[in-house]
């Protein structure tokens, strides 16, 4: 097993100081859990998110073989070939959690929502420790430090070995107000536990968090704190 130091984490966190990483509720990430966000005031305004980078994150950190030297360069995983040659695409899946309909129906649901609201949705299936890690970043042009196009959110949807949550979202500060810290604690404890997947499976759970995040989206006060009701119509969802 690949143990990871704590100086090889902080390094990996270096790399992506535009993320807040939190894990989700009852969700148990490889490796130690990352928070990008200071302790502190600042930190409680932030600490809404599990996110993409915890996935991302974890997966770099097991990369790493430890014990390094002290002064040894720490790098994180970037795994560009493991991305879709084709641009653009909204739902990537490193690991099919969805059938080929489903992930062709939802790619054209959040194109047709950032065409009508200009907010951003991408998801990332995979099964650690296959994942693109930092890779995502560039390819979706998320989470870049500076970067004035935060309307966004991803969901990383990784099973974790059957361990824990399988939905972690990283949600930009454009959406922050939107939909606030509970709106991503009721959804993620709504679909995103080990039993909810046991029972419905994991494709069931994708499909009805995303269709939640693009109706409270699609809404006239485009705000919600709790997870819409399932059953909505297509006409809804922009489809």
């Amino acid at each position: 097993m690949v143990r990871t130091t704590a100086a090889a984490l902080l390094a990996l966190a270096a790399t992506s100081s535009a993320f807040t990483v939190l894990p989700g509720p009852s969700s148990a990430p490889p490796a130690s859990s990352l928070r990008m966000a200071s302790d502190g005031p600042a930190s409680d305004r932030r600490a809404v998110l599990s996110t993409a980078a915890t996935a991302a994150l974890s997966a770099a950190a097991a990369a790493v073989a430890g014990p390094a030297p002290a002064q040894a360069r720490l790098e994180a995983v970037n795994r560009p070939d493991l991305l879709p040659k084709e641009p653009g695409q909204n739902v990537i899946q490193i690991e099919k959690f969805l059938t080929s309909g489903q992930a062709k129906r939802m790619d054209s649901m959040l194109a047709n929502l950032e065409k009508d609201t200009g907010f951003r949705v991408r998801v990332l299936c995979q099964s650690y420790p296959q994942t693109p890690g930092l890779a995502i970043r560039d390819y979706w042009d998320l989470g870049k430090e500076d970067q004035k196009d935060d309307k966004y959110v991803v969901l990383v949807v990784d099973q974790f070995g059957g361990r824990g949550n399988v939905l972690n979202f990283n949600v930009g500060d454009g959406l922050k107000f939107a939909l606030p810290n509970v709106f991503w604690t009721r959804l993620s404890g709504k679909y995103g536990t080990t039993f909810y997947v046991k029972e419905n499976g994991i494709d069931l759970a994708i499909v009805n968090a995303i269709e939640a995040i693009v109706t409270c989206l699609r809404s006239e006060d485009q705000y919600c704190v709790n997870v819409p009701d399932q059953g909505l119509s297509m006409r809804s969802l922009g489809m």
